[in-house]
């Protein structure tokens, strides 16, 4: 017999994907940043020791701030750390919380699903163009967009299921006691 407290399988398996994909984001956008203070570091000492200014720096950079934003934003949504305003929603009574945490999550599903269907449109069509500079593909650039848009859906539509089965544990969408 299934105890109603206890999540089902399916939802256990869901949530620790769920955050091996946000640890990993995690990770890599931390990573970035290391990478990024360290070749800005590199950028200062060329520049003002050597006299000779690494003009790479620049377009990498831009690449690692891409990586940076757009995962650690998908993990702040997954782990609900991600900006958002809650006064509002918080003010009323738990069953209009429970419609608004629903559209909320429902308009987060539909804007990943968005992000990630048109960035993959962007990352093909600047794919065979190169930064300058670098000469890496111009689709690097959208790529982090893209990957965030799936994430971003993929965890708003596991809120929207937890949400859905009375498993949604967030503090404060929905009163819990």
């Amino acid at each position: 017999m299934h105890n109603p407290d206890t999540p089902p399988r399916f939802l256990l398996k869901m949530d620790w994907v769920f955050d091996q994909l946000s640890r990993l984001c995690f990770l890599l956008a931390g990573t970035a940043l290391v990478v990024m203070t360290a070749i800005f570091a590199w950028l200062v000492f060329g520049r003002y020791v050597l006299n000779d200014t690494p003009t790479w720096v620049e377009q990498v950079s831009l690449l690692l701030v891409m990586v940076i934003a757009f995962l650690g934003a998908a993990a702040g949504v997954k782990e609900h750390t991600h900006l958002s305003v809650v006064v509002f929603r918080n003010i009323v009574p738990t069953r209009v919380r429970t419609v608004f945490v629903f559209v909320s999550d429902s308009l987060m599903t539909v804007f990943g699903g968005m992000m990630f269907w048109y960035g993959i449109e962007l990352t093909k069509f600047k794919w065979n163009t190169q930064i300058p500079l670098i000469k890496w593909s111009e689709g690097l650039r959208s790529l982090p967009l893209t990957i965030c848009g799936a994430l971003l859906f993929l965890f708003s539509l596991g809120h929207l299921i937890k949400l859905c089965l009375g498993q949604d544990k967030r503090q404060d969408n929905i009163d819990q006691g």
